[in-house]
C-alpha cells in the first residue's frame, strides 16, 4: 500500500505596511495575500528614522506595502525595513509598490541631469527579492526588466475601470488623453463595447499643456469619460475637462489609475466634472477602485521565485541576547540592561 503524499507546507506571507499604506495592508490580507504583521517607527530628534519588526519574518516570506507616490520622505525606512526583515531570517522580501515613483527621467534631456529612474531601479533591485506593481509610467522602457534586475510583476488596472465605467456610467465615450493612449483607451472602450476617442497633447512644459480634439460630432449625446494610467498636475485633464462642454457634450466622468492630484490640482478639475474616481494605488478622497484582489490574484498565480534570483545580501544575522529572551528591544537610546546601565 502506497503511503499517502504528504503536502509541502509553506508559511503564510507576512504582509507589513508602511506608514500610510495600512488600508491597503488590510485589504490584501482580507484578499488573503497572506497574515498582517506590525512595525514601530519612529524619528530621532536629529530627524534619523528608527524601525523595528514587531512580529516574527525567520522562514517567512515577507510582503512590504509602500506605494511610492511622493518617495522621499519615507523611502529609507523602506530599506531599512527590508534589510532588517532580510537579516532576521526572512526567506524572500517583495515590495508591493502599486504606485512605482521615478519614471519620468528616462534619459538625459539637459546636460549633466540624473537619470533618476535608473538609479532609483538599481536601489530597489538591491534591497528587494521581488516587485509587484501596477501600470507603471513606461516611456521610453519596453519593460521594468530593462530596468530592474530583480523579477518584476506588472499588473494592469484597465480592466478594473472598464468594470467601474460599465456598472456606473451609461451610453459612454472613452476619450484618451493623448495618441500613446491609443491601444489603451481602445482595449478599455472594446471590453465594454464603447466608441473612443483621443486628443492630441502639446506639452510646452510640466504645468504648460495645450489639447486638440478630435471631430467627436458622431458622439453627440455620450456621457465623455476621460481615462488616464496618471493624474499627476492634472493639467491635461483640466484642459480637457474644460473644452467639453463648449463642444456640446455634459461635464465629463474621470477614471484613472494613479491619482496624484499634486498640488491644488484636485480641487481645480473637480468643479469641471461629474464624478472623478481611481484606485487605492495612492491614498485620496476619489479613490473607488481597489486593487488588492488584482494583486492577491496575481501572487497566487505567479512562480515561485527561482532560488538563483532571490538576491540574499548576507546570510541572517544570529539571534541576540535580546532575541533569546524573548523580550521586547530595548530603546534604541538607552543602554542595554546587561551593560548595568553605562554605555
Amino acid at each position: 500500500m502506497m503511503a499517502p503524499a504528504t503536502a509541502q507546507m509553506t508559511s503564510v506571507p507576512v504582509i507589513i505596511a508602511l506608514p500610510g499604506n495600512e488600508a491597503f495592508a488590510q485589504a490584501l490580507a482580507n484578499a488573503g495575500a497572506g497574515e498582517l504583521g506590525a512595525i514601530e517607527t519612529r524619528s530621532f530628534p536629529d530627524g534619523e528614522s528608527y524601525v523595528r519588526l514587531a512580529c516574527d519574518v525567520a522562514a517567512k516570506s515577507v510582503l512590504l506595502v509602500s506605494t511610492l507616490a511622493r518617495p522621499d520622505e519615507g523611502f529609507l525606512r523602506l530599506v531599512f525595513l527590508a534589510d532588517a526583515a532580510r537579516s532576521l531570517g526572512a526567506t524572500a522580501v517583495t515590495l508591493i509598490a502599486p504606485y512605482l515613483a521615478y519614471m519620468r527621467q528616462d534619459r538625459r534631456f539637459r546636460s549633466g541631469e540624473a537619470i533618476t529612474s535608473r538609479t532609483f531601479a538599481r536601489l530597489i533591485s538591491s534591497s528587494f527579492d521581488r516587485l509587484v506593481t501596477v501600470d507603471p509610467h513606461l516611456h521610453r522602457y519596453p519593460a521594468l526588466s530593462a530596468l530592474y534586475e530583480i523579477p518584476a510583476l506588472t499588473l494592469h488596472a484597465a480592466p478594473l475601470l472598464a468594470e467601474w465605467i460599465a456598472a456606473s456610467v451609461a451610453d459612454p465615450l472613452i476619450i484618451g488623453p493623448d495618441e500613446e493612449s491609443e491601444q489603451w483607451v481602445s482595449a478599455i472602450a472594446a471590453k465594454i463595447g464603447a466608441p473612443h476617442a483621443v486628443l492630441r497633447k502639446i506639452r510646452h512644459g510640466d504645468r504648460d499643456v495645450e489639447i486638440a480634439f478630435p471631430d467627436l460630432s458622431s458622439s453627440s449625446g455620450l456621457q465623455p469619460v476621460l481615462v488616464d494610467d496618471i493624474a499627476s498636475s492634472g493639467n491635461t485633464l483640466i484642459e480637457a475637462a474644460r473644452k467639453l462642454p463648449p463642444l456640446g457634450f455634459a461635464r465629463p466622468d474621470v477614471a484613472v489609475v494613479h491619482g496624484i492630484f499634486a498640488g491644488d490640482s484636485y480641487t481645480r478639475l473637480a468643479p469641471l466634472c461629474g464624478r472623478i474616481v481611481s484606485s487605492d494605488s495612492v491614498s485620496h478622497p476619489s479613490n473607488a477602485i481597489g486593487l488588492a484582489r488584482l494583486v492577491t490574484d496575481a501572487l497566487a498565480i505567479a512562480d515561485a521565485p527561482d532560488p538563483e534570483l532571490v538576491r540574499h545580501r548576507r546570510p541572517p544575522e544570529p539571534l541576540d541576547d535580546v532575541e533569546r529572551a524573548g523580550i521586547d528591544s530595548f530603546p534604541a537610546s538607552d543602554p542595554p540592561s546587561w551593560t548595568g546601565g553605562v554605555e
